[in-house]
């Protein structure tokens, strides 16, 4: 089973926090996210236990301005359906995105006890695409890794992909968007409403992945 230092990082991880200046590298834009969020976590964790809308407003408040949201939530329904989806559909897809991650990982979070994270240095850092890895520590003492993809986007670096413990996270919702479109009979709307449902879905199938640490 994943640990739930790992179930709780996946909304770091699906929806990374990068509070990024347009002259930071993608380095700097991981590292300086994480310690922001994890100095958060650390000084109101007892608060947002108590109060979920608080925590879920902040990780919101760290989350959304950098990521590229817009992207990513193509990227899931694919050019098959986001071509037809209204900037209305696409709008509530990525607020019912957002929301769901933050339901179903942020209790999780919580539990996170500073064990230890460690930014790579960027990987094929072209300019316009680049690969930050990260090594997450757990309770047992055991390395996770993670894998962020970002793109420079206006001279932004926001992130766009992340592989968590070798999760392709992109591609694990891309299937269960796809999977959800055909049960609903092709139903957009459907499809995004129950959209939290397929987000809990899609946690059982990553709680279920083999172990994987750094040798």
């Amino acid at each position: 089973m994943i640990s739930i230092l790992r179930r709780g990082l996946l909304v770091l991880l699906a929806a990374f926090p990068l509070m990024a200046l347009a002259a930071q590298s993608p380095h700097d834009v991981v590292q300086s996210t994480t310690t922001e969020l994890l100095s958060e976590l650390k000084a109101n964790k007892e608060q947002y236990k108590s109060n979920p809308q608080a925590f879920y407003d902040t990780l919101d408040r760290i989350l959304a301005p950098v990521v590229d949201a817009d992207g990513i939530s193509k990227s899931i329904m694919t050019v098959k359906y986001s071509r037809k989806a209204t900037p209305e559909q696409m709008q509530r897809f990525q607020e019912n995105f957002k929301r769901s991650l933050f339901q179903f990982y942020g209790n999780a979070l919580l539990e996170y006890n500073n064990q230890g994270i460690v930014v790579d240095p960027a990987k094929a850092d072209d300019g316009k695409r680049a690969s930050v890895g990260m090594k997450v520590t757990g309770n047992n003492g055991a390395v996770y890794p993670v894998q962020y993809t970002l793109e420079n986007l206006g001279g932004e670096w926001k992130v766009r992909n992340v592989i968590v413990n070798g999760i392709n996270i992109g591609k694990l919702f891309r299937d269960q968007f796809a999977d959800a479109m055909q049960r609903n009979g092709n139903d957009l709307d459907k499809t995004i409403d129950g959209w939290a449902g397929e987000v809990a879905k899609a946690k059982q199938a990553a709680d279920s992945s083999p172990e994987k640490t750094v040798k």
